[in-house]
C-alpha cells in the first residue's frame, strides 16, 4: 500500500549554514504543518522521504503509549516539529 500523502515544502538557508524546511501536509481530515532542520540543502524528494520517515517513527513511538500515563517514552527530536493546522 503506497502512501498518498501530499506534502509541499519551502526552504530557506539559515545564517548557521543549516537549512530550515517548512512543510505542509495536505489532508482533509487532519491538515498539519511543521519544520525540519537539515545540515545541508537536499533535493525535494529526499526531504519529503525524510519527513515521511520521521512521521512514521513518531507514529510508532506514540502507538504504544498509555494515554493515562504521565511518563512518556517518546524521544524528543529537536530537528523535527509537527503541528496540527
Amino acid at each position: 500500500m503506497e502512501d498518498q500523502t501530499k506534502i509541499s515544502v519551502t526552504s530557506k538557508q539559515l545564517p548557521s549554514g543549516n537549512c530550515q524546511v517548512k512543510f505542509f501536509i495536505e489532508d482533509e481530515q487532519k491538515p498539519q504543518y511543521g519544520y525540519l532542520l537539515v545540515n545541508e540543502p537536499k533535493p525535494v524528494g529526499e526531504i519529503i522521504a525524510e519527513i515521511k520517515e520521521r512521521m512514521a517513527q513518531r507514529r510508532m513511538a506514540m502507538s504504544g503509549l498509555n494515554p493515562f500515563s504521565v511518563k512518556t517514552q517518546v524521544k524528543d527530536d529537536h530537528n523535527f516539529y509537527l503541528y496540527s493546522a
